[in-house]
């Protein structure tokens, strides 16, 4: 599997993910070969956030109780949680109270002293970077959060957050695919009054922001579109994409699901994919395109597919 630095000056990390998402209702036998199938194929980076599962805090007791990792294993394995969203609202909270409260719930949940990584999930409209600044010294001074992050941020929201935060920014969660690439599209179609791509969104040049802050980017719903439900993977709404995507797989001998990972791996931004499914087999085929490195030909070809302008 390779690797991708977290962060500015961070350890090595997967560039895929396994995301804990859907495994709420899951048995303790379907957990465990999930998470065998991921550490098979060298994935030690486990995703959750408080939300995940149908009571807070669900994914994250799921997956403690099937998988009841001892000390050593744990130490083996990198655990990434979220807190910010407040589900009942639905409202965002990036207080130190909320943060603190939230990332205590999580460990119990987990059934351990400390996360890896902790993600601000979504912006908070009303943040008070005072405020997250000593929620996050409260964490890491008590040893239960190692790194931190932001998952769905702007440049200038980051920009805001640091202000007042000491600790570098490792990581920011957004969507990302072929199929869903704004981040992406906006660079190529730049200063072109008849591209619809060429608007700006976010500020601008997310990806670009990341790369100079030393950020690492992780894509979310990595096999979803824009144009309909579900997976572009074999949907008729993406019936070219697909046949490239298709032909681009039999010249290197993997699924579809692989090049859709290494459409994403191949950027030089190091960015993790954060896989959303729970069949083992898929994960395994995923982890496969992490290795492949596409050409430019193929990548663009890909771009363009997606229906995106390549000028």
């Amino acid at each position: 599997m390779r690797t991708v630095p977290l962060g500015p000056s961070g350890p090595a990390v997967p560039a895929v993910v396994a995301g804990m998402m859907r495994i709420d209702g899951k048995t303790d036998d379907e957990v465990r070969s999930l998470y065998s199938a991921a550490r098979a194929a060298d994935i030690d980076f486990f995703d959750h956030a408080d939300i995940y599962g149908r009571e807070v805090h669900g994914a994250e007791r799921r997956f403690a109780e099937a998988l009841r990792l001892a000390p050593s294993e744990r130490a083996e394995i990198r655990l990434q949680t979220k807190t910010g969203i407040v589900r009942e609202g639905p409202f965002f909270d990036f207080s130190f109270d909320h943060i603190v409260s939230s990332v205590d719930e999580s460990l119990r949940a987990l059934q351990t002293n400390y996360v890896d990584v902790l993600l601000l999930h979504r912006p908070d409209a009303l943040v008070e970077p005072e405020e997250v600044a000593r929620a996050f010294d409260a964490l890491e001074s008590a040893g239960k959060v190692r790194a931190f992050g932001v998952s769905n941020h702007t440049p200038r929201q980051i920009d805001l957050l640091k202000t007042a935060v000491r600790q570098p920014i490792v990581a920011n969660q957004v969507q990302l695919s072929v199929a869903h690439a704004p981040t992406v599209a906006q660079g190529l179609a730049m200063n072109m009054e008849t591209a619809a791509q060429a608007t700006v969104l976010d500020g601008g040049g997310l990806i670009d922001y990341c790369r100079l802050e030393g950020i690492t980017l992780q894509a979310w719903s990595p096999l979803q579109g824009t144009r309909s439900e579900g997976v572009f993977l074999g949907d008729p709404a993406y019936s070219e994409l697909n046949s490239v995507i298709d032909r681009v797989a039999d010249r290197y001998g993997v699924t579809p699901l692989a090049i859709a990972v290494a459409w994403i791996a191949r950027h030089p931004a190091g960015i993790q994919t954060v896989l959303g499914t729970t069949t083992p087999s898929r994960v395994t085929e995923a982890a496969a395109g992490a290795d492949i490195v596409l050409d430019r030909a193929e990548w663009y070809a890909l771009v363009r597919a997606a229906g995106y302008t390549v000028p």
